[in-house]
């Protein structure tokens, strides 16, 4: 039987992966190596390129034997979902992310799209959906719950503390029957306490909107707000969405990482102070964590690497 073009590039690429990203550790312990995928922006009812990154993430999940999927936020366009019965789940979820490889936990954020819609009902879709893990709006998720030991995740809710004297966003929602009332302060107070108390060698916080952009611009409030707490508590990675575009900025000893790219590409992104490395181009993020290296690669939708990296843990 002939292989396609196409099918032949996956084959290759899929050989090429197994070498560059061991999996056997993690099938053996689940301590040694943990590998898992992100996207963010990307609730589109599969149009637009959704459907497309959809089926090269899948491949790429499988290759590299990813553990989990980090949902970014703006889970859902234009505004959210009404209910857990909303026929977005189904639209924008359940029938696009069929891959068998994405179907592991989702750890998701909220977006400022998500807050146009009930926000509560994503919270609430946990209890129904055996993959979609968004147990309240902020969250730590612990490594033995992840696999791996030596990682905990950090799942912070970001419009509370960017969109709170935004007039264009309580507008939106206002026009979608509703208006959120923020806390910012205590989720703060959460972040600082559970960074603090964080024994991990590798910590990732995950928020929707960036701290430092080559497009939207840098969010002041998370630059005075967020990024003391992750430079203070030995935090290496945060991961953002809400610039549609791929992105890697490297601030002090951090390095932050946006994959908002699910759906399509909007708009341009050019460099910034610590820019490694931008494009405007639909895809998304993988990454490889052990005791003691971070592999960070972003693929486009047809399945291609734009870019890889590695980075000591004590760098």
């Amino acid at each position: 039987m002939a292989i396609s073009p196409v099918h032949r590039r996956r084959l290759l690429q899929g050989l090429a992966a197994s070498a560059a990203w061991p999996v056997g550790a993690v099938a053996a312990t689940g301590d040694e190596k943990v590998n898992f995928v992100a996207v963010g922006d990307w609730g589109r009812e599969g149009q637009r390129s959704q459907g497309v990154v959809a089926e090269a993430m899948g491949a790429a999940a499988a290759e590299i034997a990813s553990r989990f999927v980090i949902s970014a936020g703006d889970n859902f366009y234009p505004a959210g979902v009404r209910s857990v019965t909303d026929p977005h789940w189904r639209r924008s979820f359940e029938d696009v992310y069929t891959a068998a490889a994405l179907q592991t936990p989702w750890y998701a954020a909220l977006g400022n799209h998500d807050y146009r819609g009930v926000a509560q009902a994503q919270v609430d879709y946990t209890r129904l959906s055996p993959r979609w893990r968004m147990p309240s709006r902020y969250y730590k998720v612990a490594g033995e719950v992840l696999g791996a030991n030596f990682l905990d995740l950090f799942v912070i809710d970001t419009s509370p503390l960017v969109d709170r004297g935004n007039y264009d966003e309580m507008l939106q929602q206002l026009a979608h029957g509703h208006l959120e009332a923020y806390d910012g302060a205590r989720q703060i107070a959460w972040l600082r306490d559970e960074l603090r108390r964080s024994t991990a060698l590798w910590k990732v916080v995950v928020g929707h909107h960036p701290i430092y952009s080559g497009d939207h611009g840098d969010s002041a409030e998370l630059v005075a707000q967020v990024a003391p707490l992750l430079e203070a508590h030995g935090v290496q990675v945060y991961i953002n969405g809400h610039d549609h575009n791929l992105q890697h900025i490297r601030r002090g000893r951090v390095d932050y990482v946006c994959t908002g790219a699910g759906a399509d590409a909007v708009g341009s992104v050019a460099p910034v102070e610590g820019t490694r490395y931008c494009l405007s181009r639909p895809g998304f993020a993988m990454f490889g964590l052990d005791r003691e290296m971070l592999r960070l690669e972003f693929r486009d939708l047809a399945g291609q690497t734009l870019y890889q990296v590695r980075r000591r843990r004590a760098d």
